[in-house]
């Protein structure tokens, strides 16, 4: 079925979360699936690797002390998605995020309630006005409490920590297995305790453990829910 096909059933606006930790293959999964049904895919985590990035090249730390200078930044702050890249300030940034610097940058700035202010406000604003596929950390639980889909997609974490390892080996950055899976095991806490929006398994949420499933197989369980659940309700609604 092609991707106009799938867009037609699941309607002109749909919110799908998608949930879980650090190197669950949310990302990859949300682009596959929002391609497949012809929505916007927002990669959250993108969001807060932007303003990480740009916080760690304007010196201004996550303590109490940079808080003004913080606010003021966040206000003169623009993030956006084109063509599946993402830009700040109307740079493409896509490739300067992906480092373990910046994603422990991102991990430390979420927890930040003015940080989550700013960019909560602009997801929900995104997925106002046509169907989206979210990915994140708190996308069931508080950006779209009220979702159409919500999955929540997770695996070990040496599975996690192995995927991005070879990530980070294709980048030729010089980093260990070991530490890779520390930073995962610190990000999982780090995201799972934060006293705001904790990362969360909503009741209603599907769950997916991915350590066994290739990204493929995942992207055709979701759509496999999604589409299912969309024919169900068309069959109620003819009788």
């Amino acid at each position: 079925m092609s991707a106009r096909e799938n867009a037609a059933r699941v309607g002109a606006v749909c919110r799908v979360a998608i949930d879980g930790p650090a190197g669950a293959g949310k990302s990859t999964v949300a682009k596959a699936v929002a391609s497949r049904l012809s929505a916007l895919y927002i990669d959250t985590g993108a969001m807060y690797r932007a303003v990480g990035l740009k916080m760690l090249a304007e010196g201004i730390g996550t303590g109490p002390e940079d808080a003004e200078r913080l606010a003021h930044m966040l206000a003169e702050t623009e993030i956006d998605f084109a063509d599946g890249r993402i830009c700040l300030d109307g740079r493409d940034v896509s490739g300067d995020i992906r480092t373990d610097a910046i994603s422990r940058m991102a991990s430390e700035c979420s927890a930040l309630p003015s940080v989550r202010q700013k960019l909560v406000a602009l997801q929900r604003a995104m997925g106002e006005r046509r169907s989206v596929l979210m990915d994140g950390r708190d996308i069931g639980s508080n950006v779209f409490p009220d979702a159409e889909f919500k999955f929540f997609l997770t695996a070990s974490p040496q599975e996690r920590a192995h995927r991005r390892f070879l990530e980070l080996q294709k980048r030729d950055e010089n980093v260990s297995l070991a530490r890779v899976l520390e930073d995962i095991e610190q990000r999982d806490y780090n995201d799972s305790h934060r006293a705001l929006h904790p990362l969360v398994k909503t009741a209603d949420a599907y769950e997916i453990d991915s350590t066994n499933m290739s990204a493929e197989e995942v992207t055709e369980r979701v759509l496999a829910v999604i589409l299912g659940a969309r024919t169900a309700e068309a069959e109620r609604g003819k009788r």
